[in-house]
Formats: structure tokens, sequence, C-alpha cells
């Protein structure tokens, strides 16, 4: 069903194609659990294209690979000619004739979009500035884990900013007829395009997303307490402000007292314990945290071994 595509973003993707690969990277996880090979993509090889520098991200991709039977590459900006000036369509066409994929961290997303239209291999989104859609994967498995398959009906709340986590975000919950209410000040909402996208979704799946400026508003009855970074890779030079501007939207015990009972946290990581979360919360949810981060490498390997098989 997937061999072949591009993983851009998952409002890209049927419900049944996001189900499919939540079941084989819950497959693929049992058997490195228990010690089982599976060189799903022998001899295969992936390009990992960094614009912007990730521990999780590299880590989990050249190791998923390495456990699938394939190679991984790292190609930064100066391994390139597309860091002195090669057009996009032409790296995307050379390295189409050396590799079986490619993943792309980056900052603008129309680059990401440019070079899968010109590739003729499976090209995923290792992060842009508007979708991260493969820690999303990550993250409904691991909610999948934590409070049963049918993620149908659940409610996520995401609070702080807008940014490319809350856009794939809303678009992962809308696919999977959850609820998804994001709390962000004014001036810090998610991009209006994925917004207008991820309602059409969820009018299919019966499922809601809200925006609200009030993060109590959001985290009521949630199942699903999820934050980001206030400042994130690029936007160092605003750090102040968005300090400010975003002080009352930190997940802490006051508005943990709004959400379920039995309401996960959840955080992508890196963490800055004090700013979008209180430290002694991240600590009591930090086995469920790192379960999620470990979970990039099973739903990775799952996208490569679908896309790429």
């Amino acid at each position: 069903m997937l061999e072949g595509k591009d993983l851009i973003s998952l409002h890209d993707l049927s419900a049944d194609e996001i189900e499919e690969i939540l079941a084989l990277a819950a497959e693929l996880k049992a058997m490195q659990k228990a010690g089982v090979e599976h060189h799903i993509l022998e001899g295969k090889t992936l390009g990992m294209i960094f614009e912007k520098s990730s521990t999780r991200t590299r880590v989990s991709f050249e190791t998923g690979m390495y456990q699938l039977g394939g190679h991984a590459l790292f190609l930064s900006n100066k391994d390139l000619q597309i860091g002195r000036g090669e057009p996009i369509e032409d790296t995307a066409r050379v390295l189409s004739r050396y590799l079986d994929g490619v993943m792309i961290r980056t900052f603008e997303h129309e680059k990401l979009v440019k070079f899968a239209k010109y590739a003729t291999i499976p090209v995923i989104n290792g992060l842009t500035d508007l979708l991260h859609p493969c820690q999303v994967l990550a993250d409904l498995l691991t909610i999948r884990e934590h409070l049963g398959k049918n993620l149908k009906g659940l409610k996520l709340a995401y609070i702080g900013d807008g940014n490319n986590m809350a856009n794939s975000l809303m678009y992962g919950c809308a696919k999977m007829g959850m609820d998804f209410v994001a709390a962000t000040p004014e001036g810090y909402e998610p991009d209006r395009g994925v917004v207008k996208n991820a309602k059409a979704d969820a009018e299919a799946t019966g499922a809601l997303v809200m925006l609200t400026h009030d993060p109590a508003e959001a985290a009521r009855d949630a199942d699903i307490l999820y934050t980001d970074v206030w400042v994130s890779m690029g936007e160092e030079a605003e750090r102040e402000k968005r300090r400010r501007d975003l002080a009352g939207y930190q997940i802490n015990r006051g508005l943990l007292q709004f959400a379920s009972k039995r309401a996960m946290v959840m955080h992508c990581l890196p963490a800055h314990r004090g700013e979008e979360i209180a430290a002694d919360v991240f600590e009591e949810h930090a086995d469920m945290i790192f379960d999620e981060a470990e979970n990039r490498l099973h739903a990775q390997k799952a996208v490569m071994a679908l896309l790429m098989g």
C-alpha cells in the first residue's frame, strides 16, 4: 500500500495507512526486544540529508537502517553540492540514481516538497519548520502502548507554541479520530492551512480540532497533555520574547488538575525544565516520555520498511 510513496505529511496518508505503520512498528519493536533479526531492507541504502542537526533523528534513522539490514549515509550541507549552489532538483535526480530512499531534516518545508517532486525514490520528512510527521507516528505508537489500540475518542491537549509539532499532532489526531485542542498565546497559533486541512480530516473521522488561548480549557478532561520547547532551532534571537509570551503555557501540577486522572504527559524532547514543563512533572512522567523517544526508532523503521521494502 505504501511502497514507493513519500512521507511528507500525515495529511497525505489514510487512517488505514497510519494503522499499517503503527502495526508494523509494534511488530518490529517486539522482534528487536526478542533479539530476532529482521533484515527487511538488506542491501538497501538511505541517504540522510541534515540541514538541521539532531540527536534523535540521526541516531534513530541510522540505527534503524542497520537493524533492517541496510546502510545509512549521513549527508550535511558540507557533504553535498547543494550546499554550494547546485539546484535541489538536480541533487534529487542524482541521489535517486544511487540510493533507495532519502530522509531530509531541513528548515523550509517547500525545499522538501521540491526535492520529493524531482526524486524517483521515497522521500521521508525528518522535520521541517512546518511539519514533523515521524515524531507524531512515534507519539501515536506510544499512546497505543499506554492507553490501548483504539485511539478514537481520546483527547490530546497541546500546550505552548503552535509550531511544527502542533501542526503534525493536529493531522495525526484528526486522521485517527482523536480530539485535538491547542492552547497557544495570541500570535503563536498553528499554521492556518494546516488547521483548515485538519478540520476537514476531523470531519471524516468524527474528531474535534479546536484552538484556544486558555491552557485550562485545552487541558480539561484531556487524556494526553503534550508540549514542546518554546524556542526552536533558528529562533534563538527571539528567546527572551518567547519566554515572556509563553510564560503562562507550562505543563505543571496546576494544569494537570484539569486533565483526566489517567492523563499521559508527553514531550518530543529536548526538554527545558522550568519553561514549557515543570521539572517535577517531567520526572514523574519520564518513563513515558523516554518510551516516546525510543519509539522514534521503531516507528521510523516501519516507515522505511514499508516505503523502501
